[in-house]
């Protein structure tokens, strides 16, 4: 089993980059510069140039020398002149905002020749305006391999020279408020988790107890009784049951708080509405599976012995059935975690799917690329567990 469970940590890395490399094209590739986004139009250039270092969004994506910078305007021919240039007889000038002390300055003549030119921070730079399509101005580091895509990286796992020595899962600060991001997430665990782990148990304790009545009076109105129920949930939308459950337990009959985190009170109403919304699904699976195995010998000749009904579904039938179980378990815990960000924004609960939406509404890529990998996370540690727990429910499977 320790072998089994070393090889399948090292498949789960190699899951884990897979997701880092996504995330990567969608919050470094696809969705622009963060700090134009979060700083606006109006940014001061030293601002801009600050954030930028900071997030790494200045780095080049997989490998260079060149860094974005702030450092001094760029100019594109036919646009106006950028701020604190000036023209004089057909020469451009640029004063530099804050001179550094490696900077390049690329210049793409009329006939597109790209000519490189040091940029000295005691001097202003002058080209000449007829003869220039565009000026660049890249910012030198000495080590190539610091792109945006080692950051990425590191943010999961990175090594330092001072103790703890390993640094997991460290995503740095947000964007919007400063604050660490790890301590947003340690704050929005515990009500993500109290509010998760009812729901998933109701789910899975009512849900099997349902599929075992209608497998038990299979073709009779309480089967088909069951079955109807099943599909209605399933086909009920989410958002409706909760704007019904707020209006009628909350308002009509105020039997529960329908905002607010004061309280195990102010969970009642959210956990009713996501075993409400999840119990049909598992019905309707779980009774195909209990009805797929009572048609197998070993239940026929259990019953034509004498055992009790109550030994045949609940301990040989569930015992049989339990990878299926598993299965639908450990596949549904980690959607219950990413999936709860509607009852908690819904009924105001600060767990991680209020931060999730919270961090969408406010531009913040590094949360959400935080609350990417943390879920990407969870899946494969439940897969890991689920593996487990099938060697446990069936001897005949052997981990190796």
């Amino acid at each position: 089993m320790l072998n089994f469970i070393i090889r399948r940590s090292c498949y789960s890395i190699l899951i884990l980059l897979g997701v880092v490399l996504l995330t990567f094209l969608l919050f470094n590739v696809a969705a622009g510069d963060p700090a134009a986004a979060v700083l606006g139009k109006n940014a001061r250039p030293d601002e801009v140039e600050s954030l930028r270092r900071e997030l790494g969004a200045d780095l080049p994506l997989l490998y260079g020398r060149r860094c974005r910078t702030e450092a001094v305007p760029g100019y594109a021919k036919g646009e106006p002149l950028p701020p604190g240039a000036t023209l004089r007889e057909g020469v451009i000038e640029l004063i530099p905002n804050f001179p550094e002390e490696k900077l390049l300055m690329a210049v793409t003549g009329a006939d597109g020749k790209v000519e490189e030119r040091p940029v000295r921070a005691d001097a202003p730079l002058r080209f000449a305006q007829d003869s220039t399509v565009k000026v660049e101005f890249f910012r030198l580091q000495s080590n190539p391999f610091n792109s945006q895509f080692l950051r990425a990286l590191g943010e999961i796992i990175r090594f330092q020279p001072e103790f703890p020595y390993v640094r997991v899962l460290d995503f740095g600060k947000t964007i919007t408020t400063r604050e660490p991001i790890g301590a947003i997430l340690r704050r929005g665990v515990w009500p993500s988790l109290c509010l998760m782990i009812p729901i998933f148990l109701g789910e899975l304790v009512i849900g099997l107890v349902l599929a075992l009545v209608a497998a038990a009076f299979k073709d009779t109105w309480i089967d088909r009784g069951l079955v109807l129920f099943s599909v209605a949930g399933m086909s009920i939308s989410y958002l409706v049951v909760i704007i019904f459950a707020q209006w009628f337990l909350g308002y009509y009959y105020n039997l529960f708080p329908v905002w607010g985190w004061e309280s195990w009170r102010s969970l009642g109403l959210p956990i009713l509405v996501g075993i409400a919304c999840g119990i049909g699904g598992n019905v309707r699976f779980y009774r195909t599976v209990f009805v797929n195995e009572l048609r197998k010998e070993y239940l026929r000749t259990a019953a034509a012995k004498g055992v009790s009904p109550v030994k045949v579904y609940g301990k040989h039938l569930l015992r049989n059935a339990a990878i299926q179980i598993i299965t639908r378990a450990s596949a549904a815990l980690p959607f219950l975690f990413t999936g709860s960000l509607l009852l908690e924004s819904f009924f105001g609960i600060p767990g991680l799917g209020f931060t999730g939406i919270d961090a969408l509404y406010n531009s913040d890529l590094q949360l959400l690329k935080a609350l990417v990998v943390t879920s990407a996370l969870l899946f494969v540690v439940m897969n890991l567990l689920a593996d487990l727990a099938y060697a446990w429910a069936d001897p005949r499977i052997r981990l190796e």
